[in-house]
């Protein structure tokens, strides 16, 4: 295909996804904190998963990385101010403060640009790291919400489930979408020689998302799991 219509289609689903989400929250079908975690899940695969539609040329991980740059562009031009969109600020802040976005929906976008520019399909360590941003520490708020656990003891507002979940997470979703990129020849196989990077990625990345630093998370998280992923590939 050619890199500019994959570019079009890459960027026409990752803004339909968010633009549904954006629906979704603003008529009150469901809240804006699990909307918020639902678009943290589900738009980073997506977009790894556009990368199949773009030729291996050397512009292709520049043209792809203009979709999250360019959404990264509108949450910080929402979040200063200079771009109102009610129905983005309910899905993507817990109160409704559009300065929240300045925060971990800006650095999510901003990992995703450096990732994909760094290590696109040369290595599986970018996806690997970008999954557990996703799945990790995505699935870490809304498992440690809704399950009663431990608060951990070097980190009173984290808890135990919330840890396993970002472990088990972050493990599952790279697992997946490592096969996915296995399986159509991307990354030399076998797949089972991906299970323990992962695991260590995985638990490294569980580590690091338990400490108590507020905001910092997709920043924080996600770079410990490329570096660990360097002792592997």
């Amino acid at each position: 295909m050619n890199n500019y219509i994959a570019l079009a289609l890459t960027f026409g689903l990752s803004v339909a996804f968010l633009r549904l989400m954006d629906f979704i929250a603003h008529r009150g079908w469901m809240d804006s904190k699990l909307s918020r975690k639902v678009i943290h899940i589900g738009t980073g695969p997506l977009f790894v998963l556009c990368w199949f539609l773009f030729k291996d040329t050397p512009d292709a991980r520049w043209l792809a990385a203009l979709v999250p740059f360019a959404i990264t562009v509108q949450f910080a031009l929402i979040g200063l101010g200079i771009l109102k969109d009610e129905a983005s600020v309910k899905a993507m802040s817990r109160t409704g403060d559009p300065k929240e976005i300045l925060r971990g929906p800006l650095f999510y976008g901003i990992m995703f640009v450096v990732l994909t520019l760094v290590y696109w399909k040369d290595s599986p360590i970018g996806i690997i790291a970008l999954m557990m941003m996703c799945g990790g520490d995505g699935i870490a708020d809304v498992v440690g919400r809704r399950i009663a656990s431990p608060k951990l003891p070097w980190s009173k507002d984290k808890s135990v489930a919330g840890t396993l979940g970002v472990f088990v997470g972050g493990w599952v979703m790279s697992a997946v979408i490592i096969y996915i990129f296995v399986a159509a020849g991307v990354f030399a196989g076998p797949f089972t020689n991906y299970l323990l990077p992962i695991t260590s990625i995985a638990l490294a990345g569980a580590l690091v998302e338990s400490l108590h630093y507020r905001d910092i998370d997709n920043i924080s998280m996600t770079l410990a799991s490329a570096l660990v992923g360097h002792l592997f590939f």
